[in-house]
Parts: structure tokens; sequence; C-alpha cells
């Protein structure tokens, strides 16, 4: 890092306090105030040299691939270094409020990228959106100049591969759970686009499977009726449904609602829940499965992606940071035994697939 002159540093230094002085006051404190100092300066450099590759990208005969590997080091150096000022401050309440300003400070450059400035802003209302998992999945950067590089950069690191690694799989698992059963019912959790719902139809056809899909947002469930509908499915192998699956977490309504299941599954819904509400919810689906059911749920291994780039980069921290560990033992705590699961990952690692049969 090159450094700046002191009465420079110390100049940022009253506007990083400016920035602040209304947030708890641990956040001033000497220590913390020097981290800040040095991390202001990290970024008003990081800020200039996507500047400079701002330019860069628009030159006649630039090099793309290059393009993307420079910039790609260098979003990854300031990941490192917000990594690093969470380690060395330690202080919830700072950490927040430093996150609130690198993407404040950071915005005239990072929102030329239309990911990353979805991600910021969820026109949808919600974090997780539909529409920002089907970006995900076409894997299309949307943008033009640094913007592209930007978007095709959040495409790629771990949880970018992760998610688009994960419908497939989610996609797999069903179809052979389908092969393999008659008129088998089915209960989407947090459904979304219903991408493996369409992706499944022959299989659906075939099997005679009923799928209750449930989510609140009614776009993405309109989404998903079109493209259902294209792909030649019904109301007969798949209802739409507008409901708030949090109710799913107490066993006598879910059965009152929806009856016994054979097959019971949601990606990415379980990682926003805390863990005594998940446990509560894990339970009641394990109750809910007829003998031999199963449970398919997929969760984020924070082991295995860098959750800075969603906490700075992005305002994506609606989803907790758990390992195997503690998907071990929300299973333990939720009365399901050790003996009814299976653990499988997505390729790159990001993700974890549990089975539950119903023993």
């Amino acid at each position: 890092m090159v450094a700046k002159p002191k009465e420079t540093l110390m100049q940022d230094s009253t506007t990083y306090k400016n920035v602040v002085k209304n947030e708890p006051a641990g956040f001033v404190h000497e220590k913390t105030q020097q981290y800040a100092e040095i991390f202001y300066a990290q970024i008003d450099k990081y800020i200039d040299q996507l500047k400079s590759y701002e330019w860069k990208c628009l030159q006649p005969g630039a090099d793309p691939e290059n393009l993307l590997k420079e910039i790609s080091s260098l979003n990854d150096t300031m990941v490192q270094d917000c990594a690093l000022f969470e380690q060395e401050v330690s202080d919830p309440a700072a950490i927040k409020t430093a996150q609130s300003y690198f993407r404040k400070k950071t915005n005239p450059v990072l929102s030329t990228s239309y990911g990353v400035n979805r991600i910021r802003t969820w026109p949808q209302g919600h974090q997780g959106d539909y529409m920002t998992l089907e970006l995900i999945y076409k894997n299309m950067p949307m943008s033009y100049g640094l913007g592209y590089y930007l978007d095709k950069y959040m495409l790629d690191v771990e949880l970018g591969v992760g998610v688009r690694e994960r419908i497939v799989k989610l996609r797999d698992l069903l179809k052979d759970e389908l092969a393999s059963r008659r008129n088998p019912k089915v209960l989407d959790i947090a459904c979304g686009s219903c991408r493996e719902v369409f992706e499944l139809t022959p299989e659906i056809i075939s099997s005679g499977a009923k799928f209750s899909c449930v989510d609140l947002d009614p776009a993405a469930l309109d989404f998903a009726i079109d493209r259902l509908t294209y792909a030649g499915l019904t109301s007969e192998h798949a209802e739409m449904l507008a409901y708030n699956a949090l109710r799913i977490f107490d066993f006598e309504t879910a059965l009152a609602e929806f009856g016994m299941r054979d097959i019971i599954y949601s990606v990415g819904f379980f990682d926003y829940l805390p863990d005594e509400f998940l446990i509560k919810l894990l339970r009641s689906l394990y109750m809910l499965l007829n003998p031999g059911g199963k449970i398919i749920a997929a969760f984020k291994d924070v082991k295995y992606y860098r959750p800075q780039l969603y906490h700075w980069f992005a305002d994506w921290d609606g989803f907790l940071q758990r390992t195997v560990v503690d998907f071990n033992r929300l299973f333990h705590e939720a009365n399901i035994p050790d003996s009814a699961l299976t653990m499988t990952r997505v390729k790159s690692g990001s993700i974890v697939f549990y089975t539950v049969t119903k023993q």
C-alpha cells in the first residue's frame, strides 16, 4: 500500500469521524481510529485504481482477459483489507459503520455494475430475490465498460459459482427421487422462480408428481407460473401458493394446510433463519414426512466463501455464517437421527446439501 502523507491521513480521519459521529462511541476510540485512518486510505486508493480501469476498459484494443484478471485481483485485495479491518477492530458497531461508509464511498464507481447495484439496493424489496438468483443462474454480465468486469467478478466468486452448482445438484437430486416414486407429493419452500421445477417437466409428468410451491413474493410466483405454463405444466402438476413459509414451523398448522409429504425441499431459505427458529422448522418438516420421505436442504458453508463480499461490496447480510458443525448441531437439536442424514457438497464446496430420510 502506498502511504498517504500524514496531513492527508489526518484530513481523512476527520472526515471519517464526521461520517460516524452519531454512531457508538466505541468506533472512535484510539485504536479503532488508527485502523480507520489506514483503512480509509486503502479505500481511496482502491477507488482511484478502479477509476483508472474505467478509462482503460473503453480504450480501443483493450485486452478483456487481462482486464478481468487485473480488476479481479484489485477487488480481491480490497476484500482482504475489509477482512483484516474486521479482524483488527473486532467491534460489531464499528464494523457495521465502516461497511456502510465503504458502500457510500465506493458507490459512484461500483454502481456501474448492474449486479453490484442490484445487491446493494434490492429493487424487489428483499435480499436474495428471485430475479437476482436468475441473473446468477444465467451467468451473463448486464453492464458495459468497467461495470461488465465488476459483474463478471461477482458472478465468478465462490458463491456465484456455488449457487449455479446448487440449482443443478438440486435438479439432479429431485430427478432421482421422482424416478423412484409414483405420484409423490412434493413441497417446495420459498420456491422463487422454480427453475428446477421447469427443468424437471418430463419427470414430473411421468411420475405423476404434485408440487406445492410456496413463496411470499407474488412477482416470483407470476414468473414461475409463466415459465411452467410454457413448459406444459398445469396446476395439476404444480400449484403456486402465496404463503408465508415461516408458518410451517408449527407442525399442526403445516399438517392442516399441506398434509403429509413425500419430498420437502428448500435451498437458500434456511440460511436466513436464526438457529432457534430453524430447529423448530426442521423438526416440523421431519414430522411432516411420510415413511421413506425425504427432506432436501442446502446451506452455505462460510469456510468456502468470503462473507466480506456480501457485507461490504454488497448490502447482503441476511444469510447467516454457518459451518458443517453448525448444520449437524441444528439437525441434532431438531431431534433428527444422525442415521437419517446424508451430506454432499457442490463441486466448488461452498454449498452443502443434506438429504434427510424419514425412518
